[in-house]
C-alpha cells in the first residue's frame, strides 16, 4: 500500500470535519451521467475535490468534481458527484482514498453506481443492472503493497463483496417500481477505448453482463474496509459482437441521464431502509 496512506486518509478527513461534523451512514459514488441524484440530498456541505488533501482531480466527462455532505432519506451521506479512473493516469490507491476516507468518518456501506455497456443480448439500453459479482481484468489491484492493518486486513474475503440482503433491497424497488433491472456480473478493464469484437466475445465467454472502466477498485477497499457494498450499473450501450455499433459518447451520457431517475430510485429504496 501507498506510503503514508494513513496519515494522508487522516488528513482529508479532518479537512471534510471542519465543514461538517456528522458521521455519514453511507458513502455513494456518483458514476457518468448519474450527478442528479445531489438534487434530493439535503445539502449541508459541497467541497470540491482540490480543496481536498489528497484527492485527485475528476476529468472525465460529465463528472462535475465534488463531493457533497448532507442528509437523504433521512440518513447522514457523502456523495461522490464524480469519480476518478484508472484511464485518467491516476493510481488505483488514489482512486480510492475517497473510499477510504468515507470509511475513516464513519460510513458503514457504499453504494457505487456506474454506466456500463451491456454484453447479455436480454439487456437493454437504459436497463439496470444490480451487480451481484465482478471481474477484475483491470491488470492492477488497490490492495497491493505493505497492509496497513489499520485500514483492514490483509487478504479480504471476496466470497459476497457486493452484500446480498442490499442486492435483494435493491431488486425489490425496482419490481415496485417498474423499473427494468437485473442481477448480473461486471466486469471492469482500464480503458480508455471500448473494446473490438473479439474482446466482447471474450468478456461474455468468462461470464460478464456489463464492462466498465471504473467501479471494482472502490468496492475491493470497500471491502477491504469491512463497508457493506451495493453496486448499480445504468446500461448505456450494447457490446453484441455481431451487431456492434460505433460508440457515441453523447448518446451514451444521454442514455444515463434518462436512466438516473430509475436509479435515484433504487439508491433511495436502499437507503429507506436503514431507518
Amino acid at each position: 500500500m501507498m506510503q503514508g496512506m494513513y496519515e494522508h486518509i487522516q488528513e482529508a478527513a479532518a479537512m471534510i470535519r471542519s465543514h461538517w461534523r456528522e458521521a455519514p451512514h453511507a458513502g455513494i459514488i456518483l458514476g457518468t451521467g448519474l450527478g442528479h441524484l445531489v438534487d434530493n440530498i439535503d445539502v449541508h456541505a459541497a467541497i470540491d475535490y482540490e480543496e481536498i488533501p489528497h484527492f485527485a482531480n475528476s476529468t472525465a466527462i460529465s463528472h462535475r468534481g465534488r463531493l457533497v455532505c448532507g442528509e437523504l432519506q433521512g440518513l447522514p451521506i457523502m456523495a461522490m458527484e464524480g469519480r476518478f479512473h484508472m484511464y485518467e493516469g491516476y493510481s488505483l490507491q488514489q482512486i480510492t482514498i475517497p473510499v477510504r476516507v468515507m470509511r475513516a468518518l464513519g460510513a458503514q456501506m457504499l453504494v457505487a453506481s456506474n454506466a456500463c455497456g451491456g454484453l447479455n443480448p436480454y439487456f437493454e439500453c437504459g436497463d439496470i443492472m444490480v451487480i451481484e459479482d465482478h471481474i477484475n481484468l483491470m491488470g492492477d489491484n488497490p490492495l497491493i503493497g505493505v497492509n496497513d492493518d489499520r485500514l483492514g486486513p490483509r487478504f479480504p474475503d471476496m466470497s459476497a463483496p457486493y452484500d446480498r440482503i442490499l442486492i435483494r433491497r435493491a431488486l425489490e424497488v425496482a419490481r415496485r417500481e417498474n423499473i427494468a433491472a437485473h442481477q448480473g456480473v461486471f466486469v471492469a478493464v482500464p480503458g480508455p477505448n471500448l473494446e473490438t469484437r473479439a474482446e466482447y466475445r471474450f468478456l461474455r465467454t468468462i461470464g460478464a453482463d456489463a464492462v466498465g472502466m471504473s467501479t471494482i477498485p472502490e468496492v475491493l477497499v470497500a471491502v477491504h474496509a469491512g463497508m457493506r457494498v451495493a453496486g448499480l450499473s445504468i446500461v448505456t450501450d450494447m457490446c453484441l459482437p455481431d451487431a456492434l455499433q460505433p460508440a457515441d459518447v453523447s448518446k451514451i451520457i444521454e442514455i444515463a441521464n434518462r436512466a438516473e431517475p430509475n436509479l435515484r430510485k433504487m439508491v433511495m429504496g436502499i437507503l429507506a431502509q436503514e431507518q
